[in-house]
């Protein structure tokens, strides 16, 4: 009777296993569903590292109690190894960096208000970068509306500064860009949204015309309240009928936020493709996570340098119970990436800066 028992236990728990796999693979290729066409279901992506740390359970649950059947969760991280090597990459060696190769770094910085943690947001900022020593800054929420010396700061440092603003009139927003190189020309890339854009610069970076564009796509619209349930479901804190009610208004939020998004990233998209002569660096806070249309969307036209380069979750947004990179950087195929990272050393805004270093030509 015991031994039935065991058996049964066993299998219950081996089927529930796959079972987190296959639900585990099809969130992980979720990236590929527009959320024009499926709203709902393109925002699963968020639930990824909770199924990955699932199966890793029963990973260390058959290593203890039935090593045998350990072959079920490697099954599944072999399955689902593509979206793993995107969520987390497992490049462990670090790159030698050329000579000539571009330092770049992208920071969403919240408007310089400093995180509720320093009273001088801009001044914590910009020592972080001027030490940094990037060749080339991009900026979000880079607003200096209400603080005009901003760019008399960042010409000590650099040549050639600039920002676009999208709005002045309600919570005002914008990208810029601050670098050593002489800008040739800038446009707004054209596509509807109240608050948030995307902007082109044109550099002359040697004999190269290098095109960076900026950007600040939808963003998700949680309000505090819905942050705190969203951790305290997580937690398992909120149970029964108010963590349904709860999670669905979640996704109604979130799948209203990624079908607004979604037409901004395929404008950024066929402005690449309308530019493709021209060696292409492209950053931004896409406000998504690293399982998402976004993310794919621009990877298809593009190299994604944090899963290229990156290792490890690299979690650059950094309010609790967010465990996502939603910042990102990526460039042309003429272009080399090396040793992209998320620097967690600076928190004077509600995102960490992502740190690339680039080298044009570098693939021929």
């Amino acid at each position: 009777m015991i031994k039935q028992l065991k058996t049964f236990t066993v299998q219950m728990l081996a089927g529930a296993n796959l079972v987190t796999i296959i639900v585990m693979t099809l969130i992980g290729y979720s990236d590929r569903l527009s959320p024009s066409d499926h709203p709902v279901l393109s925002c699963f992506g968020m639930t990824f590292p909770l199924f990955l740390l699932i199966n890793l359970a029963f990973l260390l649950f058959w290593v203890v109690f039935k090593f045998r059947m350990i072959w079920i969760p490697l099954l599944g991280f072999l399955i689902s190894y593509v979206p793993i090597s995107i969520y987390m990459p497992l490049n462990l060696r670090k790159q030698e960096v050329p000579e000539g190769a571009l330092k770049v770094v992208s920071y969403n910085v919240c408007g310089y208000g400093g995180n509720y943690k320093y009273e001088q947001g801009f001044e914590v900022v910009r020592d972080y970068l001027f030490a940094e020593d990037a060749d080339i800054v991009c900026i979000q929420e880079d607003n200096d509306t209400w603080r005009r010396y901003c760019f008399k700061h960042y010409e000590k440092k650099y040549a050639y500064n600039d920002t676009i603003m999208f709005n002045t009139d309600l919570y005002p927003n914008g990208v810029g860009i601050h670098t050593r190189f002489p800008i040739i020309r800038r446009e707004r890339i054209p596509y509807r949204s109240i608050n948030n854009g995307s902007a082109a610069w044109y550099l002359q970076v040697g004999n190269d015309t290098l095109l960076v564009i900026n950007n600040h796509f939808e963003g998700t619209h949680l309000k505090q309240e819905a942050r705190s349930a969203y951790r305290e479901i997580l937690k398992g804190e909120m149970r029964g009928d108010t963590a349904r009610m709860e999670s669905k208004k979640l996704l109604v939020t979130l799948s209203e936020s990624a079908s607004k998004r979604a037409p901004q990233i395929e404008a950024v998209c066929r402005y690449i493709k309308e530019h493709r002569q021209y060696p292409i660096l492209l950053c931004g806070d896409l406000n998504d996570n690293p399982i998402s249309y976004s993310r794919h969307r621009l990877a298809e036209v593009l190299t994604d340098c944090y899963a290229a380069t990156g290792r490890g979750l690299g979690l650059s947004y950094n309010q609790k119970g967010f465990p996502f990179r939603i910042d990102y950087i990526f460039c042309s195929s003429d272009i080399h990436p090396y040793n992209c990272k998320i620097d967690s050393k600076i928190d004077a805004s509600d995102h960490y800066p992502i740190v690339c270093w680039i080298k044009i030509g570098g693939n021929d």
